[in-house]
């Protein structure tokens, strides 16, 4: 269950990350240093969202 439930976390982060770039990219920021936070938040919301939906389907739940 603790598998689980961190999973849930990476991936709720990993959602996060995604609609700040999003958001950033909307707005259209166009510095060299905020294109690479951009990225950054792309990227590694692109990580999290993965590694969390790949724990939680990966995860056996065993009954008790």
């Amino acid at each position: 269950m603790e598998k689980r439930v961190i999973g849930i976390v990476l991936t709720i982060l990993g959602i996060i990350g995604l609609i700040y770039g999003a958001i950033s990219f909307v707005q259209g920021k166009s510095t060299g240093h905020d294109i690479k936070l951009i990225v950054v938040a792309f990227i590694l919301g692109l990580i999290f969202f993965a590694s969390g939906i790949g724990l939680i389907r990966n995860t056996n739940d065993k009954a008790s």
